[in-house]
């Protein structure tokens, strides 16, 4: 009881401004706190980092687009191609239309299989995306392990503390407190926003990549009508067979005079 009371004195001093300041009970934290904040700094840093990349007009210019447009609805593929693999044209839409583009150009079928090939090098650009964010879900899944590992740490030292009968146990058990408490304070305050913004850059990734397929079948639909005459047919069409030579008239009887 009398550690309840002396636990109630300092927070009220904390309250009425004569105790210790935010940073100094940041500072009780001991190294699971620091090492919890450094690892927020980096998470700050994840965060900035994916709202600036993972956005409409970082993954689907619409100048590329209109310029892809442009180029294609004239039959240009090459010069689509050329666009597409120029380095300050990179992009997730550009990455994706090369593939396809590079399909068509080198295969005989070409535009039966840009299709597939945008198709796989969709799913290997969103991974990426994916992929780039995996560091921001494994802070959120760490950071409240680290403040569950203080407040293991702190309870341990408190009960340490308790055999002691020296006048110093009321400061050993306030330490050991505190640092239970602010771990844990600090790795729920990390996690929460890193696993709640980690699940909305997921789903941003999973809309943007829809409205990016929309928009490259919508390109591809140009394709069509850069293959001269009609489209080209399958191997064993009958279309493909050469002409034979002209059948014969049958014979005509001659009437007996």
């Amino acid at each position: 009881m009398h550690h309840l009371e002396h636990l109630t004195i300092l927070l009220a001093q904390s309250d009425d401004g004569t105790g210790v300041s935010w940073l100094e009970t940041v500072q009780k934290g001991g190294a699971v706190g620091y090492l919890i904040i450094g690892m927020s700094i980096v998470a700050l840093a994840l965060i900035v980092m994916h709202f600036v990349q993972i956005r409409r007009a970082a993954l689907i210019p619409p100048d590329q687009l209109e310029v892809l447009d442009d180029l294609l609805s004239t039959g240009d593929v090459k010069g689509s191609l050329e666009y597409c693999l120029a380095p300050e044209n990179d992009s997730y839409l550009t990455r994706i239309l090369a593939a396809g583009l590079t399909r068509f150009q080198k295969s005989a079928f070409g535009v039966f299989e840009v299709k597939s090939a945008i198709e796989e090098a969709g799913e290997d650009q969103t991974a990426r995306l994916y992929r780039s964010t995996d560091a921001l879900g494994v802070i959120g899944a760490i950071a409240p392990l680290l403040g569950l590992l203080g407040t293991v740490l702190g309870m341990v030292g408190a009960f340490d503390a308790l055999p002691d009968s020296t006048a110093s146990i009321h400061d050993e058990l306030s330490r050991n407190i505190s640092l239970a408490l602010v771990t844990t304070l600090l790795g729920l305050t990390l996690a929460i926003p890193c696993v709640a913004l980690f699940t909305f850059f997921r789903n941003r990734i999973d809309a943007l990549g829809s409205e990016a397929g929309m928009e490259i079948e919508r390109l591809t639909l140009h394709l069509e009508s850069a293959v001269p005459g009609a489209a080209p047919s399958r191997p064993g069409d009958p279309r493909m067979r050469p002409a034979g030579p002209p059948t014969p008239a049958p014979p005509t009887r001659e009437g007996k005079g």
